[in-house]
């Protein structure tokens, strides 16, 4: 699929280019007047569709809020069950489990906590986590969300199947934190501290290529960097990182799954989301990870084609801080649903990284539904 203003109309409700949203609709201020890239990218991060810029974006658009979301189906004896409060403070380590699951926007918080944690929402009831903050933060440019939030993130618990899981929303990004990359620290922490089998990073990313439509998952144990910008002198700016194969026994019934709720994702959706099983001898094939607010345009302006599936900002940390852990490494995969199609090249580039923006503000929140699931196919076949 390839999307465009007219495809903003039909399934937005307005053309976010010659009807801009109203500055009330934006998290960060500065995008709405200016739509800088950068800010546009603080933007996704920040905003909140259970929010006040999130109930003046519904208004005025015809996306849908969390208010919508259907109760899933569970398999019996596989439903998620969420945890009790976790023992000790925010200061706190994190408490051991098999599996760590980590996300990374608010509203990918929202989906995923919707999941994997029923009655307990990311933004109103995690635990705030506050472990070695004061030290970390040190290395953190002014401004970055997790100074502004005073913590490193905000985790629960639950279980899958017998499975112990932390769910843990980062306020830590490798994108905004700053040059000197405390987001591997933090990565490095919590895996020590969790001492998890198997560690998902999932959220929103962009789709490389006409194939994908909204809602669509690619589950990759290969990540990539694409370090052309901030970080392009660093020796990992090109390297690439892969992890054990995984275990896809479930991946048929989420797909059943995704139909409680896809009837919010995108009326010219063709069809109902599909899942993207990543092989290891698929070297064009994984997670992008960019130092750059990049989405794949039909001109191919950022070079993204041919070098991935989807592309976001930060999953090849995981890879990295994996690989310096050597054997002790646990098993890792990234978990990324579309939340944006190509983009035709029309407009001015700002333009067009504002309608990508306006897209993930309609829909981010609904396509995470699907990964949230796909990351308890991952839990329950452990």
């Amino acid at each position: 699929m390839r999307i465009d203003r007219r495809w903003a109309e039909r399934n937005l409700g307005f053309d976010p280019i010659s009807t801009p949203a109203p500055a009330s609709t934006f998290a960060v201020r500065a995008a709405a007047k200016s739509a800088n890239i950068e800010d546009l990218q603080r933007e996704i991060i920040d905003f909140d569709s259970e929010g006040p810029e999130g109930q003046a974006f519904l208004a005025f658009t015809t996306a849908t809020g969390l208010s919508r979301f259907t109760e899933i189906p569970w398999p019996k004896g596989l439903e998620p069950t969420t945890g009790k409060a976790p023992g000790g403070t925010a200061a706190s380590p994190l408490p051991k489990a098999d599996v760590l699951v980590v996300t990374w926007t608010v509203d990918e918080g929202h989906a995923l906590s919707r999941v994997l944690t029923p009655g307990k929402d990311s933004r109103n009831d995690y635990r705030s986590y506050t472990h070695n903050f004061a030290n970390i933060s040190k290395n953190m440019r002014a401004g970055c969300p997790a100074l502004q939030a005073k913590r490193l993130g905000a985790y629960w618990t639950s279980s899958i199947g017998g499975k112990s899981v932390v769910v843990f929303k980062s306020d830590s990004h490798m994108s905004q934190d700053g040059p000197k990359l405390p987001n591997i620290d933090v990565w490095t922490q919590i895996i020590t501290e969790v001492q998890p089998k198997l560690v998902i990073t999932t959220g929103t990313a962009g789709g490389i290529g006409t194939q994908f439509e909204v809602g669509d998952v690619v589950v990759s144990p290969i990540v990539r960097f694409d370090c052309t910008a901030k970080f392009k002198s660093q020796p990992f700016h090109d390297a690439h990182y892969s992890s054990g194969a995984p275990k896809p026994k479930f991946f048929a019934k989420a797909k059943t799954l995704f139909k409680a709720n896809s009837g919010q994702l995108p009326k010219d959706n063709t069809r109902q989301p599909k899942i993207v099983k990543v092989a290891l001898s698929a070297p064009d094939s994984c997670v992008l990870t960019t130092d750059f607010f990049g989405f794949d345009t039909s001109n191919d302006h950022y070079h993204l084609q041919g070098l991935g599936d989807v592309s976001e900002m930060g999953d090849a940390i995981l890879g990295l801080v994996a690989s310096k852990m050597g054997p002790e490494a646990p098993r890792w995969v990234a978990v990324r649903n579309v939340s944006d199609p190509q983009i035709k090249a029309e407009g001015t580039l700002k333009e067009q990284a504002a309608l990508a923006a306006q897209i993930y503000k309609g829909f981010g929140r609904w396509s995470s539904v699907c990964s949230a699931i796909v990351c308890w196919a991952l839990i329950a076949a452990e």
